[in-house]
């Protein structure tokens, strides 16, 4: 009998072989290296593939088979973009860091900064946000804290961390409970906090309506904002022709004027979730969520309503 394959080690060892050779490649060798797998994937049809064109049914209720089939591999287009453009990051100059994200309405990002209240930045997982983030620690000159999911095995959840913090991030991990305390101090000093925020499972996510139906949203954006009186500013990001990163900065969730706490909160939730679906349905195709997020969706686990099996 052979020797049983470590799993998690493969997975770590195929990821540090992405960020050691890929950022070598020129650029449109892993372009084009890029779309090669992304294609593989999509004709493959596995699972992630599958959930993504379910996903994308939610957002173009109205798209043919063939239209749905064209967008997830857009889609995975997209996705493996990512994955090709982080693993080539801390090899691109300051200057080619500077070119490759063109945002709109940035002003409200800088006004929010200049206030001192301090700033949440809160994310779907669209385009490529490490792009977006290092367009903000070099292009703006502004550090960032954000959190990251805690991965198996834990190397690879290391990986990400070195490779995050070596682009100018503070990274936190998701879990411990401390996470929520130390961003809260990091706004009220001033500072800007970056989240990805459109998909909760956990107990504490708040209930939204997303295209339709109802999906849970993370609560910490909303409660930052709530509990240290810092801007919330939803972002959200495209990729066209270009070799560039596109997107835009939305315009600040206001705090309601009535209502508890968790009312609030739930309200706050709600237009993050509503400024996500508006750029999420100009364009579908770079809305990599190949996770089940609608509760539709889900199967609960015997004594966890709610919860996503493993």
């Amino acid at each position: 009998m052979g020797t049983p394959i470590d799993t998690g080690k493969l997975t770590d060892g195929l990821y540090g072989l992405g960020w050691s050779a890929v950022k070598r490649l020129p650029e449109g060798v892993a372009v084009q290296l890029g779309r090669q797998l992304a294609d593989a994937a999509w004709r493959r049809r596995g699972k992630g593939v599958r959930r993504l064109e379910a996903n994308l049914a939610r957002v173009v209720p109205d798209a043919s088979p063939q239209r749905l089939a064209a967008l997830s591999r857009a889609g995975m287009r997209s996705y493996m973009r990512y994955w090709m453009e982080s693993f080539r990051l801390p090899a691109w100059s300051r200057e080619r860091i500077a070119a490759g994200f063109t945002p709109q309405d940035v002003h409200y990002l800088e006004e929010g900064l200049a206030s001192d209240r301090g700033v949440i930045l809160a994310l779907p997982h669209m385009g490529n946000y490490d792009l977006a983030g290092v367009w903000v620690t070099t292009k703006l000159g502004v550090p960032f804290t954000t959190v990251a999911e805690r991965l198996k095995p834990e190397s690879l959840y290391d990986r990400f961390v070195a490779y995050r913090e070596g682009l100018g991030m503070e990274v936190l991990p998701h879990t411990g409970g401390a996470a929520f305390g130390t961003l809260a101090r990091r706004l009220r000093a001033g500072g800007l906090v970056c989240l990805v925020a459109d998909r909760d499972l956990s107990a504490s996510g708040i209930p939204v309506k997303f295209f339709g139906e109802t999906a849970k949203m993370p609560a910490g954006p909303a409660m930052l904002a709530l509990r240290t009186g810092a801007m919330l500013l939803p972002v959200t990001l495209w990729y066209d022709d270009s070799p560039y990163l596109r997107g835009r900065v939305h315009p600040e969730i206001q705090v309601p004027g009535n209502g508890t706490r968790a009312e609030k909160a739930a309200q706050m939730t709600q237009a993050l979730a509503d400024a996500f679906a508006s750029g999420i349905a100009d364009h579908p195709e770079d809305w990599h969520m190949l996770q089940r997020l609608w509760l539709a969706d889900l199967e609960p686990r015997t004594g966890a309503p709610g919860t996503e099996p493993a």
